[in-house]
């Protein structure tokens, strides 16, 4: 059985560059999600039961940005019911790797495929439902509008995105309030203030937020009719986005 290792990366003297999806994150990925994203195992549950009221039996689930896999493994035990097929899409290797390593232990090597690519070229047909959890973020504000529009034309008639997305506030008081809100939740989960402040600098560059009204906005822009918030905690959300049949 893979064995968990705790998430240390931001509790060593000067971390020095951005932060990037290599070995040493794959190793404490999992942690450091249960760790640093609040209710990420609820957020899962909520998108299944979004999954199961959408699909039909045996259509395809692409998640992009999958990191090690665990979201479609979860997937994959929920929705055991529906006989669904999924695709796990990373450009890191070592997440995939840990990634397959898990879907083999858990016996779902059949049911869920990886692939390794760039998302911002992803280009699937007659995709159901297609997942970008806390993954947007890490694109460039320029390529979102098109990725976005790449992910509608995929979709079938019908088909739902689901956004889970870090987002920054318009109002500068109530961003500090909920960013101080955010860190006292790592603190809480064993982060040190020194990794919380390490691990946000490493961050700067690399993990750009919009705004929960941004976001939206996009997606209506794309082509989706119906896009609501599903799921909020402060400055953390979750959106459905709707096709039209």
């Amino acid at each position: 059985m893979l064995k968990r290792e705790k998430d240390t990366l931001f509790n060593i003297e000067n971390v020095g560059e951005d932060f990037i999806f290599n070995d040493q994150v794959a190793r404490v990925f999992d942690d450091m999600i249960d760790r640093s994203v609040p209710f990420y195992a609820e957020v899962i549950e909520s998108a299944a039961q979004l999954l199961d009221r959408f699909l039909d039996e045996g259509e395809l689930v692409c998640d992009l940005g999958c990191s090690t896999g665990s979201t479609l493994l979860q997937f994959s035990r929920i929705l055991s019911h529906k006989q669904l097929r999924f695709l796990g899409c990373d450009n890191s290797p070592a997440m995939l790797e840990e990634a397959r390593q898990k879907t083999e232990m858990f016996g779902k090597g059949k049911q869920i495929e990886f692939r390794c690519s760039n998302i911002a070229e992803f280009s699937e047909k007659n995709v159901a439902a297609v997942v970008l959890n806390y993954t947007l973020q890490f694109l460039r504000p320029l390529q979102r509008m098109e990725f976005l529009q790449r992910i509608f034309n995929a979709l079938r008639p019908g088909g739902i995105l689901i956004l889970s997305e870090k987002t920054i506030l318009d109002d500068q008081r109530l961003n500090r309030d909920f960013i101080h809100i955010y860190h006292q939740f790592k603190k809480a989960r064993g982060y040190s203030e020194l990794e919380i402040a390490r691990k946000r600098e490493a961050l700067e560059n690399v993990l750009i937020p919009f705004s929960m009204e941004e976001n939206q906005k996009m997606l209506r822009s794309c082509g989706f009719f119906s896009v609501t918030t599903f799921f909020q905690w402060f400055n953390f959300c979750s959106i459905l986005a709707v096709k039209a049949k």
